[in-house]
């Protein structure tokens, strides 16, 4: 069985107990301490007064000057004593012989304490063990008219008293201190309770292991993974993220508006509702968002973003598609070409040569001028060989393509790919506009390409119904397109595509229409992509 340690929140339970416990123990200590001094000083005080007030009374000298001072001076004494709750008040002679004490059995023998102070007019106070028992006591000295000391008074009142009277004092304080200690413990009790449900009581060295691993997890996989607060404010972004959004700098904590993301990508992040494999676009990639809300009980807490690179994948998708539509056009021409040779050998075979020869060189005219056009106008083999495909593919959906006059164009350093995204998006979608569109006017797309002045102009038109003025401004963006949604990703990323290429080379991307839409693009042949 796994040694269980103790859990943070039982740690720091145990460490505020003690804490309480000490700080309660420490102020008791504290404040027993000020009483018990408050309590002496009063005693002494108190004392003090009284033995220099009967020290200084009249009725005191004038029983001195007597035969028998102690005949006047024991009830004065003990009435003193009475009205004043001390527990002795004691009159006696510059040698300690007592005139007075509350027991007349031991008047007329020594005082039992200090008096040389007193003696030289001074004053004494001290705690002392009398006849008693210990008591906080006063020793002043009797003057006579000329200044000398004629007796003592000495005044105590017993520790016994004096501790009673603290005791009284304390039980206030016991009971304050007994509250607090309550109410401390109840407060660390709950707050380890709380803390133990939010680290689902977990010892420190595993919560340790467990951030550890986390941040492994988050630097160690390879999918984008952005965690927004509540206040759709960035609480995390691993290293996958950043690349794939092209964020520069630490982003935890800033808002997510401020990011420089696209306005779809971040409705997409700061929406509250769960998001499945979405495509959008930033400026040099294509990303696949998940995003899934995180909630404690009813409460919304933020939002889990996955973010996956859809970038190489499109491109080859785009690649396999323009594959496929060359292979159905070899194949389509193959067929025709089967036919077509059908009818030449059924002519031969007919005894009509002449007819056979003119039907066929007619045949091999028309292609061959196409090719010849496109080979002789557009050097970049790449683009040379997407539309040859696209013309075959045209022609084989009833749709004329024909190179512009103007059309001349020499190798080019640029990347092939983003060509074949612009120009293919463009002319896919002007052969389907010129299909859509058919019944008012005969299919037809026209092609310019054109190198020259530090820039490649790429321009399509098509015979189909034009783009209606409200949508120009959103016919760039990722999810418009005419056609029904179909799949997942369905339509409406072509142009966007068009769109991101355009802007990582810092090109121009223009439509009108002329009887049917007219894309021209605008890529500048000096500037690197940023890749």
């Amino acid at each position: 069985m796994r040694n269980r340690r103790w859990s943070l929140a039982r740690q720091l339970l145990l460490v505020q107990v003690a804490g309480v416990v000490a700080l309660v123990g420490v102020g008791a200590g504290l404040a027993y301490l000020d009483a018990s001094n408050a309590a002496n000083d009063r005693a002494t005080e108190e004392v003090l007064g009284i033995s220099r007030t009967v020290a200084d009374a009249p009725t005191v000298l004038e029983a001195l000057s007597t035969a028998d001072p102690t005949a006047r001076l024991q009830p004065y004494a003990e009435q003193v004593r009475a009205d004043t709750h001390v527990d002795f008040v004691t009159i006696m002679t510059p040698d300690g012989v007592r005139y007075t004490h509350p027991n007349p059995a031991v008047i007329g023998q020594r005082f039992l304490g200090n008096t040389a102070q007193a003696v030289r007019g001074g004053v004494v106070t001290e705690t002392y063990t009398g006849t008693l028992g210990p008591s906080m006591r006063s020793v002043v000295p009797v003057f006579d008219a000329h200044r000398r000391v004629v007796a003592l008074v000495a005044v105590g009142i017993r520790i016994e008293a004096i501790s009673a009277e603290l005791a009284e004092r304390l039980e206030p304080l016991v009971a304050v201190a007994a509250a607090v200690l309550v109410v401390g413990v109840a407060g660390s009790v709950l707050v380890s309770a709380r803390l133990r449900r939010q680290t689902r009581g977990l010892a420190p060295a595993e919560l340790s292991s467990v951030f550890a691993y986390y941040e492994a997890t988050l630097h160690a996989v390879r999918e984008g993974l952005v965690l927004l607060g509540d206040d759709r404010r960035v609480v995390l972004c691993n290293d996958a993220a950043r690349e794939l959004l092209g964020l520069g700098g630490d982003p935890v904590g800033r808002p997510v508006a401020e990011l420089g993301l696209p306005q779809e990508l971040v409705a997409t992040f700061s929406s509250g509702e769960p998001r499945t494999d979405e495509i959008h676009l930033t400026d040099t990639r294509v990303l696949v968002v998940s995003t899934a809300p995180v909630r404690s009980g009813e409460q919304a807490r933020g939002v889990v973003v996955t973010l996956r690179d859809h970038t190489d994948l499109q491109l080859l998708t785009g690649e396999l598609n323009t594959t496929r539509g060359l292979a159905e056009s070899l194949r389509s021409q193959a067929h025709e070409a089967a036919n077509r040779l059908h009818t030449v050998v059924s002519l031969v075979e007919m005894g009509r040569d002449e007819e056979a020869v003119e039907f066929a060189t007619a045949e091999l005219e028309i292609a061959q001028r196409l090719t010849d056009r496109v080979m002789g106008a557009v050097a970049e083999p790449v683009l040379a060989a997407l539309l040859l495909g696209k013309a075959a593919e045209a022609s084989e959906r009833g749709v004329e393509l024909v190179l512009s006059d103007d059309t001349a164009l020499d190798e080019l350093d640029l990347e092939p790919r983003d060509l074949v995204t612009v120009l293919g998006n463009l002319v896919d979608n002007a052969i389907d506009a010129a299909i859509e569109n058919a019944a008012a006017a005969r299919p037809r797309v026209t092609v310019t390409v054109r190198g020259g002045d530090g820039e490649l102009l790429l321009r399509v038109a098509d015979s189909g119904p034009g783009v209606a003025e409200s949508a120009r401004t959103a016919v760039f963006q990722r999810g418009w397109s005419t056609k029904p949604q179909e799949g997942p990703v369905g339509h409406g990323l072509g142009l966007a595509l068009v769109g991101q290429v355009v802007r990582r080379y810092g090109g121009e991307i223009a439509l009108d229409n002329d009887g049917g839409a007219v894309f021209t693009v605008r890529l500048p042949l000096r500037q690197e992509a940023a890749r």
